[in-house]
């Protein structure tokens, strides 16, 4: 099994949501979160300087089968691009196991 940690743009929620539910990934959950990146400079709209050095994303968390793990990644990869700064990061880790709490299950069948 494997997690998924994405961070993306909030505009970007709802088509990647939409596209994880079309390659039956049903179950994540996801928080409002700040983030610093790497652009310095400052944008100004209508006379008034923003900061972009503070960011709103939105943090994915997607417990998954190993099966799924390129086909969920590619999703996102595709799903979130903008081609700016600040599309997001993804990251991947392994989960030694899970469980369902409800029935008890474990492993595969405790995820899906």
């Amino acid at each position: 099994m494997k997690k998924i940690e994405a961070i993306i743009r909030k505009s970007k929620f709802d088509d990647v949501k939409k596209a994880l539910h079309q390659i039956e990934v049903n179950f994540f959950s996801y928080w409002d979160v700040t983030g610093v990146g790497n652009e310095k400079e400052g944008h100004v709209y209508r006379g008034i300087s923003y900061s972009t050095s503070d960011i709103q994303r939105r943090y994915l968390s997607i417990v998954i089968s190993d099966e799924y793990l390129e086909r969920t990644v590619n999703t996102i990869l595709e799903t979130a691009y903008s081609g700016n700064v600040g599309d997001g990061k993804i990251f991947v880790s392994e989960i030694l196991e899970a469980y369902r709490i409800r029935t008890k299950e474990s492993g595969k069948a405790g995820i899906n």
